[in-house]
């Protein structure tokens, strides 16, 4: 798969499986999505910037399984942009 197909099939997994929804992501608006996926894509950002209490994630050593959910948590991120920009006009 690609790496823009990867990112689709996770971003169905968080919807679907971790339940991750639209509403669920329209309550993080304070960057928590964007923070999220930098830990996932830097591994030079600290785990420490997790942004939220209960760590859920889990950073391993598979570099590309990281890219995309950083991925995935970035176009959860638009897509939660887009919606607020919806709301406002």
């Amino acid at each position: 798969m690609t790496g823009a197909e990867l990112i689709t099939q996770e971003r169905r997994r968080q919807i679907d499986v971790k339940g991750r929804t639209v509403e669920h992501d329209d309550h993080h608006r304070d960057g928590e999505l964007l923070a999220a996926a930098l830990v996932y894509a830097d591994p030079s950002v600290s785990a420490m910037e997790w942004p939220w209490e209960v760590p859920p994630w889990s950073r391993g050593d598979d570099r590309i399984r990281d890219l995309t959910k950083a991925g995935a948590l970035i176009a959860a991120e638009i897509d939660r942009l887009q919606r607020a920009q919806l709301e406002t006009r």
